[in-house]
């Protein structure tokens, strides 16, 4: 490595297990020097490709441009993850210092008029160059990339150009720091029995758990974790409280103080305007849909507006069966968001004769892991062992081998299962090293994949298992599948590795694999009670997967009044308050007042810190893929039909994006799919439209 000797050298020399991170050797402090240094070994390369007296060629300017910058690559791997999972003042501090750095380095090369010429001279001419489809696609990557980012703008616009970008990334590590400090400060401590009421045991014991994780032994704390929060709407008797934990879980992001989120809000959309004119398009929403599946906003809003159609009307009916549980019960309000999973709870343990308290105790966390774990290898031939005594970033942190079928290495997966005040809220899959097969540097020749997955389960109490919720099952499946994308990456350059695909195709991966919790197969097999070891009994198992499809409009208008407040919000360049276009959008839905966005905009992560701007849609649009990948394993009377199961695995999960993803698509299912195979799977085709109708 070429970094000062005075540079803790743990950051950038992975000798531990397997080449992972010496955890155990880094401070907060290493990393502010570390950057410094990175930054600029990272430019003293950019400059040397740019800079070349050689005529460009796809080796000495993109394959050079896919190697440089390892030990920056490095750094910020370690760095963010930190961030995200495990931060402190210290951290924060930082962030806050790194992120408009890095937008401004990044911009600094993305103007760099003799680097754009390079790639530009490759690009008029990439027909003649005899490249590989790989090698095709990181040329269009490259070029095009340099294009959105101002390389074709006059100096002054690139100036301005930068300047922004670089107070977006500020404004964005603002906003994912008030929501966490949000949600780190408030909690709702209870102690008295009456308080507790309907509480089942296993949330007594997460609550526990987190009130003497804040010092407060023997009392039990509701957190704005959703491993907590949504139990407790769930099984809570006390209206009173449910509201009170309600209102605090809506108000993250908008509470009046210095970690309010609502002009921050404002200011990135205006910015975010005044970048899409910057770069000739209408509005934000068409800069970041130009290069996915979708291609345009009228594309997502066809398909998200025949959602809310009839995720509205189903919506409607559970509502009223909501209001008349509660007037059965002998009371008088309205059904109102803190109502909503209390009620619904309740229908569905009579309506399918059990309750989400039956069915957690079947629903281990390890038993999970081993069933992620053991579809993988039925699916695609891989082996997961578990080595212990590995230092991690933090204690809870486990680490795995991922072994092929003839016992080869070719992945470390490492699992971040618990909430703790350290760790921002969600789930969420990353990487601290993405697979290649490039020559780097530092003497490897491609390198394998160390893939990681944060989640934020509820913790258990000393000595007890960590049980999970049906919905946290199917996260962990969900991000295991994002984590196998990356796990079973086989490609050669490192930016279209494992997840390098476009934002409507990278969920995917991860939402095709949940398919494979509900198999009966897996889950008469690790859906076992914690206490004595039997499997979930049949009947038990006939309730669950005839109730898949329960709560379906709730589900559905959370999710889509969030996509189409994302959408409207960076089609919109009038200059509105976001909060007054969520007013208008919610309003002219009809949204009802029984139910809330999934994600409101003060606290709406994925697209102000998460990168999912104009793009929180493509949790869907992937859903209409994968309902109908799985239709064809379904189709072939197997769910782990080996010879779709390899067409999966040599299309989908390992190309990642080095080839175009409608072409992926066909290659493994034969066309692309209609919507109609996802309006069925999330319960929302009604008898009629079955008979032809097209209500």
């Amino acid at each position: 490595m070429t970094l000062p000797s005075s540079i803790n050298p743990a950051l950038v020399e992975w000798n531990g297990f397997e080449g992972l991170p010496r955890f155990e050797a880094l401070k907060d402090e290493d990393f502010a020097p570390a950057f410094d240094a990175a930054l600029a070994t990272h430019q003293a390369e950019i400059d040397g490709i740019a800079n070349n007296p050689q005529a460009p060629t796809f080796d000495n300017t993109i394959a050079a441009l896919e190697a440089a910058g390892d030990e920056l690559s490095r750094v910020s791997s370690l760095f963010w993850n930190r961030a995200g999972a495990h931060t402190n003042d210290t951290i924060q501090a930082l962030e806050r210092e790194i992120s408009p750095k890095m937008s401004r380095h990044y911009s600094r090369i993305n103007m760099n008029a003799a680097l754009f010429a390079r790639v530009d001279t490759l690009w008029q001419k990439k027909e003649e160059l005899g490249l590989t489809v790989e090698q095709a696609r990181v040329l269009e990557r490259y070029w095009k990339g340099f294009v959105k980012s101002g390389a074709k703008l006059a100096k002054a616009e690139q100036e301005r150009l930068a300047e922004i970008n670089e107070m977006l990334a500020g404004l964005s590590t603002r906003f994912g720091q008030n929501v966490l400090a949000d949600e780190r400060s408030w909690s709702l401590l209870l102690s008295d029995e009456s308080e507790l009421a309907g509480l089942p045991d296993f949330l007594r014991d997460a609550m526990a758990a987190a009130a003497k994780e804040r010092g407060e032994d023997g009392k039990y704390a509701v957190t704005l974790s959703r491993s907590i929060i949504e139990p407790f709407l769930t099984f809570s008797e006390r209206r009173d409280l449910r509201e009170q934990a309600f209102a605090a879980f809506a108000a993250r992001g908008a509470n009046d103080g210095p970690t309010d989120n609502r002009k921050v809000v404002t200011e990135i959309l205006s910015l975010r305007s005044e970048v899409a004119t910057l770069l000739g398009y209408p509005h934000f929403a068409a800069l970041k849909l130009d290069d996915t599946m979708a291609k345009t906003p009228e594309a997502v809003d066809s398909l998200l507006r025949q959602v809310w159609e009839k995720a509205v009307r189903r919506a409607a009916e559970e509502e009223a069966d909501i209001a008349g549980l509660i007037a059965e019960d002998g009371k008088n309000h309205s059904v109102m968001p803190w109502d909503w999973r209390f009620y619904a709870e309740k229908i569905r343990a009579r309506r399918f004769d059990f309750s989400e308290a039956e069915l957690k105790p079947y629903l281990q966390l390890e038993k999970m892991i081993d069933a992620c774990f053991d579809v993988a290898e039925r699916l695609f031939g891989i082996r997961a062992v578990e080595k212990t005594n590995i230092v991690a970033y933090h204690p809870d942190v486990r680490t795995f081998e991922i072994r092929d079928a003839e016992g080869t290495l070719i992945a470390l997966f490492l699992g971040d299962y618990f909430a703790r005040s350290s760790k921002r809220s969600g789930a969420w899959m990353s990487s601290f090293q993405p697979q290649h097969k490039l020559p780097l540097k530092n003497g490897r020749n491609g390198e394998i994949g160390i893939i990681y997955n944060v989640c934020n389960f509820a913790k258990p109490a000393e000595g007890k298992p960590a049980l999970l919720s049906l919905d946290d099952a199917r996260t962990l499946f969900h991000e295991f599948g994002h984590a196998l994308h990356g796990i079973l990456s086989n490609v050669t350059y490192p930016s279209v590795s494992g997840t390098g695909v476009s934002r409507d195709f990278v969920e995917l991966p991860s939402q095709l694999y949940e398919h494979w919790l509900t198999v009966p197969e897996i889950l008469t097999r690790y859906a076992v009670h914690y206490e004595t070891g039997a499997p979930m009994p049949q009947a038990l198992l006939d309730k669950v997967l005839a109730a898949r499809t329960f709560n379906a409009g709730f589900n559905a208008v959370e999710f889509t009044s969030s996509a189409l407040v994302d959408m409207a919000l960076h089609t919109r360049n009038e200059g509105k308050d976001a909060m007054s276009v969520q007013s208008e959008v919610l309003s002219d839905l009809g949204m009802p007042q029984a139910m809330a966005m999934r994600h409101a905009v003060p606290h709406f992560q994925h697209i102000f810190s998460g990168g999912y701007s104009a793009g929180y849609y493509s949790y869907m649009w992937s859903e209409v893929l994968d309902a109908d990948a799985f239709a064809a394993f379904e189709e072939s009377g197997n769910p782990f039909d080996p010879v779709m199961a390899r067409k999966l695995k040599n299309n989908i999960y390992s190309v990642g994006g080095s080839i175009d993803p409608e072409e992926a698509y066909k290659s493994f299912r034969g066309k692309l799919p209609d919507p109609q195979a996802m309006l069925k799977k999330k319960g929302l085709v009604f008898a009629e439209a079955i008979a032809g109708s097209d209500a």
